[in-house]
Parts: structure tokens; C-alpha cells; sequence
């Protein structure tokens, strides 16, 4: 565990050049990722107020006028989509005063932020996104996990790095606390315990097809509620989907999205998966382990300022590969593999698809769960600690 001092994230660069193009800078994000410390750090000489404070929150509602007349040089406004009327009287406010950089705005409900920012703040605010902590980022000040299993177990929330807590006694809190809470005051969910259990069956999905109907079957709900919750928990930040590869290589293509989690280390709590050695012998951990490169890769991405394109492809015989990107007019093919020692089989499906994808098909790589970089078969084989940064670099936004 580290000590408290300040983090530096990658996403640093992205704000001070946004901060100098635009009035207002919006940051994002799962709960508890660290927007709050990023912004503060950033922009120590900025006004910092907490729209979770009820006074706070009362003086922005009933008097928005006189709220923002106390921040002549702009603010950091925290949990922003707490008050949405405030949104109108912000814009007036950069445009009489027309400089950049003016007021930060951080906040975790994105649903809600989009809608204000869409309505009022349009043309005037850049939005980022700040996931968890990224395996580079942990490793920049040395306190990264020192191999995959640990890395699945733990995630990046930063509380799990810079607070004496255990994580799954933290991802239990972390559930109930704020994703539950995140629910209930976006959907009128009547009983909390039908969407855990749906919480937990999507876990046991990563990497899967995502079944609205099954999901629905097995809760005991509609599949256009099941629908309703993934939405919810995919603008929430919790968990996202990689979309299936459209184009038609004379293949029946499977168009179903998968569903992966933003963080392996709730994906682990959610799976009652607490130990190294529970994980090792889990009938999931390769799908785990997959969740991480993904989401690692989307990370990366984001901490660039950008959104990775991500796809996957699988044809209707099952034949499929863990990540198609976009490279121009090249696709690049990513397979990945948990074992720490790559064995000639893992090639078997890369060099499938570059008889599939014809001209078509740009570099390939095997990303796997040991420490060394080589090229084999005419792939680049990548380590789990350093794959997503040079997936993610050779992506296209």
C-alpha cells in the first residue's frame, strides 16, 4: 500500500491542454476513482465546493446567481450532476466572462451529466473520463501488483492502495454504498436483492455474449428491465461493452456485444473470489484475466483523452477473436491467453484470421500472463504488465 501522498495520473496532460481551450472541463467516472484528488491537484489555486453538501446544494438551487458570484475566477464544482438547474446559469456565466479554463466540473452519474451538459454547456465544456487507477500508473510510482493474479484480485480503485483496507471488505462497501445507490436513484428498483443477484450474474458473463433474456429468466425480471439495468450500469462506468466486428468477411457474424467490468477487483468481489489460490483454481480466471486486458486497453485509451474503438470477432461456427481494432484501413488482431508460457496452439486462431481478413489484415499479437516481449510466428507477443499501452497507442479514436 502506498502512502497519501498524490498519484500522478496519466489523464494530467489531456486537462491542461483542454483547460486551455475550453471554459469548463468535465471529468467523469466511476465513483471512487479519484476525480475529486485529480482536479483539486491540478488546479490547487481553484475554489473547491461539494454539491453533496447540503448547504451547498441549497444555496446552488435557490440562489444560483449568488452561488456562482462567489467564485469570480471560476471552481471546482464536485459531484456536479447534484443540481442540475445550475447548468443555465453556468453557461451565462463563462460566456459574460469569456475566459478559458473557468470552472472544473467532476461528477459520477454520466447519464445525468451528459443531459445538462448537452442542454446548456454544449460547444463550452470538454469532457474526459477518469477510470481506476491503470497498471502503468501503479507501476510509475512502484506499488503495482507484481503479477496478473494480484492485479485481478485487487483492480485499480484507488482506496484499495492508499487506505489500510482490505478489498473485498472495501468492493462490499463499495456495492452497496454507491452502485446500489447509483440504481435506485436512476431506476425504480424495487428489491435491491434482484439486481445484486444481477450484479452477480453478469460477472459470471465477462467475455461472454451478453442473453438479455437469460439474464431475465434467471432474475425473474423482463429482458427490456435487464436491458434498463446493463444501461444503467454501462453509463455508470461499471461496466462497458465491446461490440462485435461488422464487416462481412462472405461469414455469418454473431452481432451480440460482449460484456466486460471496468474493474477486475469488483468482478472479483462480485465472484465471491477473495484469495490468490481461490483465483488459480477458479473455472473463470481466464475469462478474468481477459477482463483485465480489456480493460486495461480501455484505460489506456481514456487516460489518452480518447475512446479505444474496440471490437471482437466471432462467426456463427464459434470461430472467434478476442479483439479486432481499427488501424486505418488495416485490422489489427489481439488473442489473449492467461498462461504465463505461450504454447504453439495460441497462434492457431491468428493465423485463421489473416486468411479470413485477406488484405484486410493489419498486425496480430498474443497477449499472455508472463513478463517477456518477443515475436513468434510472425506475431508480437505481448506481457499482461505493458500489452494495453501498445494496443491502445495503435488504436485508432
Amino acid at each position: 500500500m502506498a502512502d497519501h501522498k498524490y498519484i500522478h495520473r496519466q489523464l494530467e496532460s489531456t486537462l491542461l491542454q483542454l483547460h486551455k481551450g475550453f471554459p469548463c472541463i468535465v471529468i467523469t467516472g466511476p465513483r471512487q476513482s479519484g476525480k475529486t484528488t485529480l482536479a483539486r491537484a491540478l488546479f490547487p489555486e481553484k475554489s473547491y465546493i461539494s454539491l453533496e453538501d447540503l448547504n451547498e446544494r441549497e444555496f446552488a438551487t435557490k440562489d444560483p446567481r449568488g452561488f456562482l458570484g462567489r467564485f469570480p475566477d471560476g471552481a471546482i464544482l464536485d459531484e456536479a450532476q447534484r443540481c442540475p438547474d445550475l447548468f443555465s446559469y453556468l453557461q451565462t456565466a463563462m460566456d459574460n466572462d469569456g475566459r478559458m479554463g473557468l470552472f472544473v466540473l467532476t461528477g459520477s452519474q454520466h447519464f445525468h451529466l451528459m443531459e445538462s451538459i448537452t442542454q446548456s454547456l454544449a460547444g463550452r465544456a470538454a469532457m474526459v473520463q477518469l477510470p481506476p487507477f491503470s497498471i502503468a500508473e501503479l507501476s510509475s510510482v512502484g506499488i503495482a501488483p507484481q503479477n496478473p493474479d494480484s492485479a485481478m484480485i485487487m483492480g485499480g480503485y484507488p482506496p484499495i492502495y492508499t487506505r489500510p483496507v482490505l478489498p473485498q471488505t472495501w468492493f462490499e462497501n463499495y456495492t452497496r454504498t454507491y452502485i446500489e445507490r447509483d440504481v435506485r436513484s436512476l431506476l425504480n428498483v424495487k428489491d435491491l436483492s434482484v439486481f445484486h443477484l444481477f450484479l452477480k450474474l453478469c460477472a459470471g458473463r465477462v467475455g461472454q455474449l451478453v442473453n438479455l433474456s437469460a439474464l431475465g429468466a434467471e432474475c425473474g425480471v423482463s429482458h427490456n428491465t435487464v436491458r434498463a439495468w446493463l444501461s444503467v450500469l454501462e453509463t455508470s462506468a461499471v461496466v462497458f461493452m465491446v461490440r462485435s466486428y461488422f464487416r462481412n468477411f462472405n461469414k455469418r457474424l454473431v452481432q451480440t456485444p460482449k460484456v466486460y467490468f471496468l474493474d477486475t477487483g469488483l468482478l472479483c468481489s462480485l465472484l465471491g473470489i477473495e484469495t490468490l489460490q481461490h483465483l488459480y483454481y477458479h473455472p473463470q480466471r481466464g475469462s478474468i484475466f481477459e477482463n483485465l486486458i480489456v480493460s486495461e486497453v480501455v484505460k489506456a485509451g481514456l487516460n489518452r483523452g480518447k475512446a479505444c474503438d474496440l471490437f471482437f470477432f466471432r462467426d456463427r461456427s464459434g470461430f472467434e477473436i478476442d479483439l479486432v481494432i481499427e488501424k486505418g484501413t488495416r485490422l489489427d488482431a489481439v488473442e489473449i491467453k492467461s498462461g504465463k508460457t505461450v504454447h504453439s496452439d495460441f497462434f492457431k486462431n491468428l493465423r485463421k484470421w489473416k486468411n479470413i481478413a485477406g488484405e484486410a489484415a493489419g498486425e496480430t499479437s498474443l497477449v499472455y500472463g508472463g513478463e517477456e516481449a518477443f515475436t513468434r510466428e510472425g506475431c508480437q507477443v505481448m506481457p499482461w504488465r505493458t500489452a494495453a499501452e501498445d494496443i491502445a497507442g495503435n488504436s485508432r479514436a
